[in-house]
């Protein structure tokens, strides 16, 4: 039992120095390529520790390599900026004066859905309260905002990608043939329809795919 102590202790010592070394990034928001030597290093570290067979030296050294992988990829980075672009990516703009940009999305592996809750999480509601979004590097969502937020209310999704959601539909009080009609004045079909919301003052967002975004007003019916 002893002896587990103090590998655990070593092993936990030497895994403190070596990520403050590695720099705030590898505390907060990282890199693919920093995450991915994170879970290497903690893959690395259980092995000596569980297993008092194998020389606690043999998890420092391994540690402390990929400690120094990790410094050169960093200077790579810092030299050649194409390199650091290969490596660990480059922001993708999703939202932009057009609307929502599907190639974008889709080239991240993301939908509307996905989009939409990485906004709510950094405070937009609506998709037209910002001029410009977009996912950076490490995944997190950045916006440049509006002055003003165009409602008060929280828009529900009606259609995703082509797909409308009855549930949704259905509370605001345009099932049947009341989307149909409002599709037929845009000249849409569901399945050519990227995104739309509505507002519970009946301020709907509509962006057909490949278009440039409309701000429309129609009937709904209740509060949300």
């Amino acid at each position: 039992m002893a002896l587990i102590f103090i590998r655990t202790a070593i092993i936990f010592l030497t895994l403190l120095v070596v990520m403050r070394l590695m720099g705030k990034s590898q505390i907060g928001e990282m890199q693919p390529f920093e995450f991915v030597i994170s879970l290497v290093i903690a893959e690395l570290a259980c092995i000596p520790m569980a297993d008092t067979s194998i020389p606690i030296l043999y998890g420092i050294i391994a540690i402390l390599t990929i400690f120094i992988l990790h410094q050169i990829v960093w200077i790579f980075q810092l030299w050649f900026k194409p390199v650091k672009t290969v490596i660990s990516g480059k922001p993708s703009v999703v939202i932009n004066k057009n609307g929502v940009d599907e190639y974008q999305l889709k080239k991240n592996n993301l939908d509307v859905s996905d989009l939409i809750e990485s906004m709510r999480s950094a405070g937009y509601f609506n998709l037209d309260d910002v001029y410009y979004g977009l996912y950076e590097a490490n995944g997190s969502f950045s916006a440049l905002a509006k002055e003003e937020t165009s409602s008060n209310s929280l828009p529900l999704m009606l259609i995703d990608c082509g797909k409308a959601d009855k549930q949704n539909v259905g509370r605001c009080g345009l099932a049947g043939e009341k989307l149909e009609s409002i599709l037929k004045e845009q000249k849409a079909k569901l399945k050519d329809v990227l995104v739309m919301t509505v507002n519970s003052d009946g301020r709907a967002y509509f962006q057909k795919r490949g278009e440039k975004y409309k701000i429309l007003q129609i009937e709904v019916n209740g509060e949300w």
